[in-house]
């Protein structure tokens, strides 16, 4: 009883990093229709970012969370503005085209720049630090913090989407983008905007993995698999899908961990399998929450 308590913790845990990671995916997709194939280089680009932020600064990664945020809100703002509107459209074929070259150019720029040794940003005690459930039961401080960002993170774009102006133009911009301008809305901005919103939810996921574990140049396409199956399993556009998807991906993931150490991402793989063979649409299947 105290092993399976002590693999639900953990795969919850572990489901609120996967929720970070796939929360930006999930609202580009859902505003936008954007299958972003760059989106795990980005998690890594905002890891090194701040790395070098820290050593130029001499900073904690509490303050390079603060530069990286708005920096990589901003570059998904640009990005947006200038190409990838330019291939949004009926053929999702352009907009991956474009996508998977970003994510060439950032694997290959960090490996030129970093070398491909593994990195890991230090953030002191609060990593190893630990609170004790039961005698034979602890559990670390940092995924805590993790799993309340992840759920901060989904409370806001759900509130965001629901109960705000801003809102209700991503979720009109999104239904019908030519109807919109009808009413003085400029869909190229909303989508920008949307982006941004997005970049910086990638930004804080890969901050966080950053402080977390070991990571390097080529580490990104295995982690946007992650986050292709939490968004998929939760249903696409949805965030309260995508957490849920996150967490049920976390928990197959930590039972396989727990059987055999070599079982746990094809223990995940096997539960994204089975969502699609009896829900092919998701557990929550919507473009976007209402």
């Amino acid at each position: 009883m105290i092993a399976l308590f002590d693999t639900l913790v953990q795969g919850l845990l572990l489901g609120g990093l996967y929720t970070l990671t796939a929360s930006g995916l999930s609202l580009a997709f859902g505003v936008m229709r954007l299958v972003n194939v760059a989106h795990g280089d980005f998690m890594v680009l905002a890891a090194y970012f701040a790395l070098a932020v820290m050593q130029t600064l001499g900073a904690s990664p509490l303050p390079a969370l603060c530069i990286v945020l708005p920096v990589m809100a901003a570059a998904g703002y640009v990005g947006q503005r200038f190409i990838l509107n330019r291939t949004l459209g009926r053929d999702i074929l352009p907009p991956l085209l474009v996508t998977f070259g970003f994510s060439l150019i950032v694997q290959n720029a960090l490996l030129e720049v970093f070398s491909a040794d593994s990195q890991r940003l230090q953030a002191g005690n609060v990593v190893s630090a630990g609170i004790a459930l039961t005698p034979e039961i602890s559990v670390g401080v940092f995924p805590l913090i993790t799993f309340a960002c992840a759920l901060g993170v989904v409370g806001g774009l759900q509130w965001l989407f629901a109960r705000t102006a801003l809102g209700r133009a991503f979720r009109a911009t999104s239904d019908d983008a030519e109807i919109v301008q009808l009413m003085g809305v400029e869909p190229r901005h909303v989508f920008a905007l949307a982006m941004a919103l997005a970049s910086a939810a990638v930004g804080l996921a890969g901050v966080l993995f950053g402080m977390s574990t070991t990571f390097d140049p080529a580490i990104g396409p295995a982690h946007l698999i992650y986050a292709f199956e939490a968004v998929i399993i939760g249903g696409m556009g949805s965030f309260r899908g995508t957490l849920a998807g996150a967490l049920l991906l976390g928990l197959a993931q930590a039972v396989g961990l727990r059987l055999d150490p070599g079982w746990g991402v094809l223990c995940g793989h096997a539960a994204f399998l089975l969502v699609l063979l009896f829900r092919p649409a998701g557990l929550f299947p919507k473009t976007r929450d209402r």
